[in-house]
């Protein structure tokens, strides 16, 4: 159900934030002192004193929503539809009334915060590579756009505004990543799959050329070729691979292109979106306010 209550009050979305926030008892942001007392408010948020290093702070303090321009009722508006909706920017704006580089840079500004995803693989995995449009958007170009923009056939490259991005499943936790990278060529797939927890690790593929070498004594490859007809040989086939990546263009096409140096926080948020899929609303909510604390 959409948490519209959240987002009436200001107070309402502060209480969200203290609760969010010091589920694990207040902790002074300065010098991680657990010795506060609570003392006064801050306009509707509940402030502190930390009896460690004697300064104040409340519960916005060393957290993207403090000194916003942003209420946080507002934030919480922006962060909600922006992940759980995938609504552009630009729908934002007209629903709150707000400038579009403000909102931009705060959606911006909210997946930056999330973390890298950590990656140790307990197999079999599954990996696979899509190619995904992204410029210089927001840029100046130093030479003049192609006369059907990034609209390019086969595989791309970095460099040719078609960045790859590789999924990988592991089957064995049932985890997925989503990470982007500057090219699709062996080492790349390696120091993906390094950090694995048996000593050879069971690698499903197509028959992509940058995945042959990983048949040694470090990796068991086993694929399937899709030029030559065949999609799934038993438990052989990348179709978990290529179904959570094939979510990944639709989640890119609201925003018009996004810019190469700004793709890998939109892949974490497309992350994040995945964890919290089948999520009811407020705990969805809530889990986002604490992917970005």
């Amino acid at each position: 159900m959409f948490p519209i209550h959240r987002f009436v009050s200001e107070s309402a979305a502060a209480d969200l934030l203290e609760q969010v926030r010091w589920r694990n008892g207040v902790e002074c942001p300065r010098c991680r002192s657990d010795r506060t007392v609570r003392n006064g408010s801050y306009r509707v948020y509940q402030r502190y004193l930390c009896k460690n290093c004697g300064r104040t702070f409340n519960d916005k303090t060393g957290t993207i929503f403090a000194h916003s321009k942003l209420k946080l009722k507002e934030w919480y508006f922006t962060i909600y539809t922006f992940i759980r909706f995938n609504t552009s920017i630009r729908q934002i704006e007209a629903e709150l009334d707000l400038s579009y580089r403000t909102l931009r840079e705060r959606v911006e500004q909210f997946a930056r915060t999330l973390n890298a995803p950590s990656i140790t693989l307990t197999g079999p995995v599954e990996i696979d590579e899509v190619y995904v449009s992204a410029g210089l958007k927001g840029r100046e170009r130093d030479q003049e756009p192609r006369s059907r923009g990034l609209a390019t056939r086969g595989r791309g490259s970095y460099a040719g505004d078609k960045p790859p991005v590789f999924t990988l499943v592991d089957r064995g936790t049932n985890n997925r990543y989503v990470i982007p990278a500057k090219s699709a060529d062996e080492s790349t797939v390696r120091l993906l799959l390094d950090n694995h927890e048996q000593e050879s690790l069971t690698v499903y593929t197509d028959g992509f050329r940058a995945y042959e070498p990983l048949d040694d004594d470090t990796f068991d490859r086993q694929y399937v070729v899709h030029s030559d007809g065949e999609y799934a040989d038993e438990e052989v086939h990348i179709n978990t691979c290529e179904s959570h990546g094939s979510l990944l263009r639709p989640w890119l096409s609201p925003h018009r292109g996004i810019s190469k140096d700004k793709l890998t926080p939109y892949l974490r948020a497309f992350q994040l979106r995945r964890e919290l899929y089948r999520k009811p609303g407020d705990e969805a909510l809530k889990q986002a306010i604490d992917a970005a604390l």
